[in-house]
């Protein structure tokens, strides 16, 4: 058993500005898309008892935890209340070398938690498109990666939460228990966690063995993936959605395992679990609207496709370019300028795919200049009762805000999503009518139910939640 009590900023690592100290300062947040900001009084506990003493009398306007604001909508803003930034409560408290299982507190970043478990040959389960994200995030969120067909979302390889609830107690909650299921992708709004106990996922070297390859079109990509993934641990496409007629959906796909050591080069076996991700310069504050234009955005998908290779198989990639290109450009979300983007992802379940080639069609016609746009096939789904992943196909795009008429489009998808019988998830939306969540989330119900007792003043809130009226 291992101990390790070391503190970091992961604030300035992840660059959220939110502020440092034990007091209380008056800010103005967003989500990473920059949009709807609010303005809330922003608390920065250094212990445990500072967080529940700060819970505990935040005022009639509730509050909620904040991790290292990647949520790209408004899950983690709460307009006239208290925010608590958890990510001071980082400590890492106990590593089970032998057996894979970390515990740690909520603020503990991804990235940290690379750092540390990497040498002795342990990686995180489940890791979204950042690190640079805190372990409450992961459970609140209950976020998903590129290996959900085969290994579920996060929750699955929770052992156990703490949990202060807001009648002031703190709970030891386990899975297969209707608070666990109602607060794994809950939001935050059962209440705060404090700390995780998390099983691993062992490796032998900190490198990624790729094999990428074009597909023509959505058909040609979707006949792949169902053939074959299976086979491979991580799968993730780029999509093409500026593509039109018989290149409709052309894609790059890219699976990866963990490279075996027999797989590296005789130098690189002399320090096989080495993590060192590059950084490039910060993406400047201020960036003009027309770089993200559809000329723009049109000639770099042209490139990005021409350039990946028909076949390779088995290419040597580090573990930060496999799974988080975009950390190696901090504050990668100003590229949009400073109307911000919106992000948004759906799921529709496997026997729906003219569902999804009709909305692959409308955003291609609609001409949306987003150069970060993904497929991806979900395996079963999760036992979180807001949880976003079902078994189906799933696919995420960034879209500048300012795009004319954005909101009313996208309002039309989530009504093809939902007569679909899939959903849009909440980690990243900012904009989803209310009317249509019920149906998206079949066990919303409970989930307000198991709410109203657990909180019935509310002391659990965000602007999210009362959009939503989660």
């Amino acid at each position: 058993m291992v101990a390790e009590t070391r503190t970091t900023d992961t604030r300035a690592a992840a660059g959220t500005g939110t502020g440092t100290g034990t007091g209380t300062e008056l800010v103005s947040l967003t989500g990473w898309g920059r949009t709807a900001p609010t303005t809330a009084r922003l608390l920065c506990p250094r212990t445990p008892a500072e967080a529940v003493d700060a819970v505990r009398g935040w005022g009639a306007r509730g509050g909620i935890a904040r991790g290292l604001g990647r949520a790209y909508g408004d899950a983690a803003q709460n307009a006239g209340g208290a925010v608590l930034d958890m990510t001071s409560l980082d400590r890492i408290r106990t590593i089970d070398a032998e057996a894979g299982v970390v515990v740690c507190d909520a603020g503990v970043s991804l990235h940290r938690l690379m750092e540390v478990l990497l040498p002795l040959g342990w990686f995180v389960p489940v890791t979204p498109g950042t690190r640079h994200v805190t372990v409450g995030g992961a459970v609140g969120a209950d976020i998903h990666g590129k290996n959900h067909h085969v290994c579920g979302s996060f929750s699955r390889h929770v052992r156990s939460l703490e949990l202060l609830t807001a009648d002031g107690c703190v709970r030891t909650v386990l899975p297969g228990t209707d608070l666990f299921d109602a607060t794994t992708g809950g939001m935050g709004l059962t209440g705060l966690i404090l700390s995780a106990t998390v099983q691993l996922h062992p490796v032998e070297t900190s490198l990624m063995s790729v094999d990428t390859e074009r597909t023509a079109d959505l058909d040609d990509l979707m006949a792949r993936l169902t053939a074959s993934d299976h086979r491979h641990r991580y799968s993730v496409a780029w999509i093409d959605l500026l593509a039109r007629g018989r290149a409709l959906g052309r894609s790059v796909l890219s699976r990866g395992e963990h490279a075996p050591l027999e797989a590296l080069p005789p130098r690189a076996r002399r320090a096989p679990l080495t993590f060192r991700p590059r950084t490039l310069p910060p993406a400047p504050g201020l960036v003009p609207d027309v770089l993200l234009g559809r000329a723009t955005v049109g000639l770099f998908n042209e490139f990005w496709y021409r350039r990946a290779p028909r076949s390779r198989t088995g290419e040597l990639q580090t573990l930060a370019a496999f799974f988080h290109p975009l950390d190696g450009l901090p504050h990668w979300n100003r590229i949009y300028g400073r109307g911000g983007f919106v992000q948004y992802q759906f799921v529709v379940g496997y026997g729906q795919e003219d569902a999804l080639r009709g909305i692959v069609r409308r955003i291609s016609q609609r001409r949306c200049p987003s150069f970060l746009a993904v497929l991806k096939r979900f395996g079963a789904g999760d036992p979180g009762w807001l949880s976003f992943p079902l078994p189906g196909w799933t696919l995420a795009l960034d879209i500048p805000a300012r795009l004319p008429g954005l909101g009313a489009f996208l309002d039309e998808l989530d009504e093809e999503v939902a007569a679909a019988g899939g959903r849009v998830y909440l980690a990243k939306d900012s904009r989803l009518r209310p009317e249509l969540l019920a149906g998206m989330y079949p066990r919303l119900p409970e989930f307000r139910a198991l709410r109203a007792a657990l909180d019935p003043r509310g002391v659990f809130t965000s602007d999210l939640s009362r959009r939503l009226s989660l």
